[in-house]
């Protein structure tokens, strides 16, 4: 400090390191800037996405309005809208009932649906390639709301189907999509949202119609072709799917196949998605068998539950 006529002033020499430590804060600043503007873009984005899907949906549920038609069947701000279309299409003279299952995930339609098929006239092969050709088609089409684009696909997409319906038919006949039901025990569930929405999100993806039903015995119950089945299982064993004590995501090592077998014609109806349904008693439990319409597998799986008083309800 040097005086000057009663005036003072302070003169601090600059270190030679100050310009990169200043430089650094700025590229810190702007990289936090940077983070915090992707986390707002994407949840301007997830926003947006949420209103398009709900204005799609008034709008579908005005132009499918006929009784079971259309159907929500699930929200969830996790995985997004599960919606049901149903569908007479083909030829007028032999129309051909199909469900559809779009999975609208939260970024949607950023982001394509997931698609189910399933028809009681198609065989599981047909439905897979028409679900293929579904996805297909959505993956091509711009960010826009494309349900009722893609319901319309189908048509296109059976009138190809019944083309090769021969061919198709001989594959069927040879017992190539023998249907199976399948039930599981589970020991514990930690993370029933974790949980549930995978078990779904695999029931979709493989077109597998089942049942999750909590009670003082965790059951999982699906129908479907015997490969999915199979499939079904591997990802329970090989994926986390729920945390451990400490709260780390584990996966499910203590899951038992109960009883895997080929399906009665008394199964064909019921399961079209996968439900959760909780019960408290063996009276409960047999009703819900009843309403899943699968009475001839809970009669099989029932001396295999043991005392069902001997356990607690899942977490």
């Amino acid at each position: 400090m040097r005086g000057n006529g009663g005036t003072g002033y302070l003169k601090i020499r600059k270190h030679p390191d100050d310009g990169g430590c200043a430089q650094g804060r700025r590229h810190h600043i702007r990289g936090i800037h940077r983070v915090k503007g992707g986390v707002m873009a994407s949840r301007v984005e997830c926003e947006a996405g949420e209103a398009a899907a709900e204005e799609e949906l008034s709008v579908l549920a005005s132009i499918y309005c006929a009784e079971g038609e259309f159907q929500l069947l699930r929200r969830s701000a996790q995985d997004g809208l599960l919606v049901q279309i149903k569908r007479t299409v083909g030829a007028a003279d032999r129309g051909l009932a199909v469900s559809l299952l779009f999975l609208l995930p939260p970024r949607y339609p950023s982001c394509p649906p997931d698609i189910s098929v399933s028809s009681p006239g198609l065989s599981r092969t047909q439905c897979h390639d028409i679900r293929r050709k579904l996805l297909d088609h959505a993956a091509a089409l711009p960010p826009e709301p494309m349900v009722h684009q893609l319901v319309e696909r189908l048509q296109q997409c059976v009138e190809v189907r019944e083309e090769s319906r021969g061919r198709e038919e001989e594959v069927t006949e040879g017992g190539g999509d023998e249907r199976w039901a399948a039930a599981l025990l589970l020991d514990h569930i930690r993370s029933r949202r974790r949980y549930v929405g995978l078990l779904q999100r695999w029931s979709l993806q493989l077109q597998l119609p089942g049942a999750l039903l909590l009670g003082p015995r965790i059951l999982v119950v699906l129908r479907g072709a015997r490969p999915d089945v199979k499939e079904f299982c591997r990802l329970l064993k090989t994926v986390k799917v729920d945390v451990d004590s400490s709260g780390r995501k584990c996966k499910e090592r203590m899951m038992k196949v109960l009883i895997e077998a080929p399906m009665s014609s008394s199964c064909e109806h019921g399961l079209q998605t996968f439900l959760v349904k909780e019960y408290k008693s063996l009276p409960e439990l047999s009703a819900a068998f009843q309403e899943l319409h699968m009475t001839e597998l809970y009669e099989l799986i029932l001396p295999l539950l043991g005392d069902l008083t001997a356990y607690g309800s899942p977490q």
